[in-house]
């Protein structure tokens, strides 16, 4: 197992004047206890009470940005235990978003067949997804025909699609039917929200996103069709279209592109240039890509040459 790279340590701990217990003691006089902690770096004052979910997403932001990190920084930045910080990687390696090195972590190489499960995913890219959530929602033409495929991002959409009355839904997310299916709202007899969608789920094989594929899934969608399809996917890019790490899924993502009248892609911009095992559908199979601002404008306009349908959601549109 490979090592980070250490870090220069504080000047105050050149010379330890001695241990006690097991625990060292800086040379010279101790700070006041006002003074102390002064040297342990700006603290993250806004990530102070930051729930589990929120602080492993920014660890994991920080590993895919910078290429590692380093436990006793994490513990500064914040302003967390370093007992904690060691919790929060297990969880990440667990996930199989990043591999424990000693004294820190750094990110999988992954795979063009690497699949990560749901909550993998479920912490990555939140404020983008969320974006794009609410623009690809006011796709949606109330008295619809709709299909959402799985994922972190269809997830994100199905919450907000609750509002828009009389969509018939048909997916074959697990996550994404649960959404309509415990949605409450006042309005309707037994609290049920006035207007819900008709919700059709596909049978078949569950896969680490929580989707169901194979030929259940393939026959329940060749025999429909839909006015919108909204489509997660592991991957875009010009040479490989749309692409998945799953044989079966990407048999299943064919259908529901067969069987709509319009296909929006709804994916964060991490997902462009990203290739998985198999590809699925070309670009020009793509009537629009919503995606969100922190795209790079080189790949807006490599996009734009090849997909004229680009929608970029740079939350403006929040209440």
């Amino acid at each position: 197992m490979s090592a980070a790279p250490a870090l220069t340590e504080s000047p105050q701990w050149d010379g330890l004047r001695g241990c006690v217990g097991g625990w060292a003691r800086p040379a010279g006089p101790l700070p006041d206890r006002a003074d102390r902690g002064k040297d342990r770096g700006p603290a993250l004052s806004e990530n102070q009470n930051l729930l589990a979910e929120q602080r492993r997403a920014l660890i994991l932001d920080d590993v895919r940005k910078r290429g590692g990190v380093r436990v006793n920084e994490l513990t500064r930045k914040l302003s967390v235990s370093d007992m904690t910080i060691r919790r929060d990687l297990d969880a990440l390696a667990r996930q199989g978003v990043i591999e424990k090195v000693h004294g820190g972590a750094v990110p999988v190489v992954e795979a063009s067949t690497h699949e990560p499960g749901f909550e993998a995913k479920s912490t990555l890219e939140l404020s983008a997804k969320e974006d794009i959530a609410r623009t690809a929602a006011a796709m949606a033409v109330p008295g619809s025909a709709i299909a959402l495929s799985g994922g972190t991002t269809t997830f994100a959409l199905a919450q907000h699609l609750l509002d828009v009355p009389g969509l018939t839904v048909v997916t074959n997310s697990v996550r994404v039917a649960d959404v309509f299916h415990g949605a409450q709202r006042p309005g309707a007899s037994g609290g049920a929200r006035a207007g819900a969608a008709t919700v059709v789920l596909t049978g078949g094989v569950r896969t680490p996103s929580d989707s169901l594929v194979g030929p259940v899934a393939d026959r329940a969608i060749g025999s429909l069709h839909f006015d919108v399809l909204f489509l997660g996917v592991h991957g875009i890019s010009v040479e490989a279209g749309l692409s998945t790490p799953n044989l079966a899924e990407a048999e299943t993502n064919r259908r529901f592109v067969r069987a709509a009248r319009r296909v929006v892609v709804v994916a964060d911009h991490t997902k462009w240039g990203t290739v998985g095992l198999s590809s699925f559908a070309a670009l020009d199979e793509v009537d629009a890509f919503v995606t969100d601002a922190g795209l790079p404008d080189a790949s807006r306009q490599e996009i734009e040459e090849h997909l004229p349908g680009l929608v970029v959601a740079d939350g403006s549109s929040e209440e």
